[in-house]
This record gives structure tokens, C-alpha cells and sequence, in this order.
């Protein structure tokens, strides 16, 4: 079972990745802040990250640097997910090692199929 953490600060986006992933059968971890996802990668490897870049304690921009430092960690698919659609935001996220950049609004099934087709690569 492939392992996702989601982290975002809004509940109701949460709420409806959560359900739509677990019912991908993926195993789902929540995380409302750069720092819950740190705090996840200390005792797992997810195979994927999707990482709000706008949220409290430490925006996603800070926490993919953080992600990025951990050779553990490699192989983990980063994908930005934010309402920040700028080209400039969306270059900064890639430059920086995202995997993807998906602007909000957006479908969970095109994300789901995304995500699939990385790990198909």
C-alpha cells in the first residue's frame, strides 16, 4: 500500500483528499503544517508528499528544503499543491525540487492519475 502524507491547512481540502486516497487505497497520514510533516518523516518514507505551500508554523516552500536535505528521502514524490498560480510561484516550486505544481482549484481524479503515472515513469 502506497503511503501519502497530505498536508494543508484548510480542513474541508484535507477532509476530501483523505477520503479520496484512502478509498485509492493509499494509507493516508494528515498533516496541518510543515512541522507535522517533519515530524511523520522521522519514523516513514511516503510515497508521496502533497504539500500546501501557504501554512502556518512552516510554509511548504521551507519544508520541501527540509525534505529535500534527507537522502532517506530521494525517491518520495513532492507535489505542491497551492492556490499560488503565478508562473513565478509555480518555477520557484520546481526549481526547488518539486516533483509537480498543482493549482488550486483542481480534480482530485486528474491528481490521482498525476500521481499514478509518476510512479508508472
Amino acid at each position: 500500500m502506497r503511503k501519502i502524507i497530505i498536508a494543508d491547512d484548510e480542513h474541508k481540502i484535507l477532509m476530501s483528499l483523505e477520503y479520496s486516497f484512502k478509498k485509492s487505497g493509499y494509507d493516508v497520514f494528515i498533516a496541518r503544517d510543515g512541522t507535522e510533516v517533519l515530524e511523520f518523516l522521522k519514523t516513514m518514507i511516503p510515497d508521496v508528499i502533497l504539500l500546501d505551500i501557504m501554512m502556518p508554523n512552516l510554509d511548504g516552500y521551507s519544508t520541501l528544503e527540509m525534505i529535500k536535505e534527507q537522502e532517506n528521502l530521494k525517491n518520495t514524490k513532492v507535489i505542491f499543491l497551492s492556490a499560488k498560480n503565478n508562473p513565478k510561484d509555480i518555477e520557484r516550486g520546481l526549481e526547488m525540487g518539486a516533483d509537480a505544481y498543482v493549482t488550486k482549484p483542481y480534480s482530485i481524479k486528474k491528481l490521482q492519475q498525476q500521481i499514478e503515472e509518476m510512479f508508472e515513469r
